[in-house]
């Protein structure tokens, strides 16, 4: 029997979370999750105590778990992994809202052996940039990929790996999909998995999109993790 482990990296989110929750556990069936995870890397607002109060108002759903971590979504995800009971590891963010069914989504291709992957991407924007972003990762290409599309992988699988690279302090779901690309284990799963352009709305989305372009190409040459968090920490964050 399949039971994925949901596992979501916090940090902050008090304006989110709560609607992430909900969302989740009105668009799957209690019978395919083990728990929902939320690792809190050091949150100073709210975020803990609503992840709390929500979980003891919703004792008969599946079993929501609150564990704190040091700061970093590698070592958070890494440590939410450690924590969970499932065959399958399903790691969100918390601006990133699955389809409906996407649990049985997601245990329909494991059973058709396709061990890992993540969701197309739309984002809550109608700018056409990234409507057209969008559009391009119902495709299976490396330079489609990212964090925000969500993982879903066997928990035997991630292990085989080694979990996240703690190394990175950014890029970390890239270097994890890489392996599995070198791997030939990554599949789409083309429903779209809804998430928020709210950084792209922050920073301009051209200016956004130009400073992850660069870190993707720094990569490419050889930076190492410590270089591309530099620049995001300069240019980003």
């Amino acid at each position: 029997m399949s039971n994925i482990s949901i596992i979501i990296p916090i940090l902050n989110e008090a304006e989110t979370i709560v609607y992430l929750l909900k969302h989740l556990l009105k668009n799957s069936s209690k019978e395919n999750l083990a728990e929902i995870i939320v690792v809190d890397g050091g949150s100073k607002d709210n975020s803990q105590k609503l992840v709390t109060q929500f979980a003891n108002s919703n004792l008969n759903k599946p079993n929501i778990k609150l564990i704190l971590s040091a700061k970093g979504r590698a070592k958070q995800m890494n440590t939410g992994a450690k924590f969970a009971t499932g065959n399958i590891l399903y790691f969100l963010h918390a601006d990133s809202f699955p389809p409906k069914h996407f649990d049985q989504l997601i245990i329909n291709e494991i059973k058709q052996g396709h061990l890992a992957g993540c969701f197309r991407l739309q984002f809550n924007n109608k700018h056409w940039w990234l409507q057209l972003a969008s559009w391009f990762t119902q495709f299976n290409w490396r330079i489609c990929r990212g964090g925000d599309q969500s993982q879903f992988i066997t928990t035997s699988l991630f292990n085989d790996i080694g979990g996240y690279d703690e190394n990175y302090i950014i890029y970390e779901d890239n270097i994890l999909i890489n392996e599995l690309y070198k791997r030939k284990q990554f599949y789409i799963i083309n429903n779209n998995l809804v998430t928020s352009a709210r950084r792209y709305q922050q920073h301009g989305i051209w200016k956004l999109q130009y400073h992850f372009w660069i870190i993707y190409l720094k990569k490419w040459l050889g930076a190492s993790a410590n270089e591309l968090h530099e620049y995001y920490r300069k240019y980003v964050s």
